[in-house]
This record gives C-alpha cells, structure tokens and sequence, in this order.
C-alpha cells in the first residue's frame, strides 16, 4: 500500500507584522500544496519591531490554527533550514518589478548553494499590491488605521507597540 506525499512549500520572509497580502498567498499556495510552512526568518540585524516569537504567535492566531499551515521560525539560511526541514520547495510573492530583481538574484544565490532548492513565484492579488509590512508599521506610527490591511491581531499589536494603546 503506496501512501500518499505530502506535498510542502516553505514560505519565509520576515513577516514584521504580516499582512493580508502575506495571508492571501497562503490561502492561495493551500489550493496548490497539502501544507505552507510558513517561516518567519530571524534576523536580528534587521531590528525587527517584534520578537520571532510574537511574529509566529499572530501568525498562528491570524490562519486560525489551520491545521494544514506550520508555522516555524530560522535563523541562518534558508537552504539550511529547507535541508533541515526536507522540503525544497519555496514560495515567493511578488507586488511589483522591483520586487522582481531582488527575488531573481535570492532565487539564483539559493539554487547556486542548494541545487534541490526549487522557487515558485506567486504574483501578490491586487487588492494587496501596495501593502507591505513597512508601510504598514508607517501609517500606523503616523496615527494612520490599518484595519482591512491587515489581520485584527496585528493592527492591535501593532497599536499597543507603537502608540503603547
């Protein structure tokens, strides 16, 4: 009796907080693999304004526990963390052109490391093109609301951490 693989993406980024946009490609990737791992890369120079552990925690509450979504975090690589995790695949999204020169040369760098690591890009909806994490942490340090843009748990973090409400 053969069973059945489990077919898994890797999808990391920052997710300083994450976006709608962010949660969109993951609803979209579960139409394409059984699983999205969705890996939140820590990276301390980057001076993140959440720790790792509140990035996965709104994750986690944002896909609502979603059996089918793993949330994780890495430090270092992201070859490694795939060779660490067995899955080569990895999900991009992309807004914009420029979005596209950066993906390209990270594409290239990771295939040159890990000759098993495959990219599959996956073009950001509309309706989030111009959402992105910085942005977001912008309007809201500008007194701006960001409900619709993203999750109700980030714009209530993002609120308490900057304006301390």
């Amino acid at each position: 009796m053969n069973e059945k693989k489990v077919s898994k993406v890797i999808y990391p980024g920052s997710f300083d907080p994450i976006t709608n946009g962010h949660l969109n490609l993951v609803e979209r990737a579960l139409h394409i693999f059984d699983e999205v791992i969705v890996a939140v890369a820590n990276n301390p120079d980057k001076n993140p304004l959440f720790t790792a552990e509140e990035r996965k925690e709104m994750i986690s509450i944002a896909v609502d526990h979603n059996p089918r979504v793993i949330v994780d975090s890495f430090e270092g690589l992201l070859v490694d963390y795939a060779k660490r995790t067995g899955v080569h695949t990895v999900l991009r999204g992309m807004r914009a052109m420029s979005d596209f020169e950066y993906e390209y040369e990270m594409t290239f760098m990771n295939r040159k490391l890990d000759r098993d690591i495959e990219t599959i890009f996956m073009i950001t909806g509309l309706r989030w093109f111009f959402v992105h994490s910085q942005v977001i942490k912008s309007a809201v340090k500008a007194g701006a609301s960001v409900d619709g843009l993203v999750p109700d748990i980030v714009s209530n973090r993002l609120s308490e951490k900057i304006n301390g409400r």
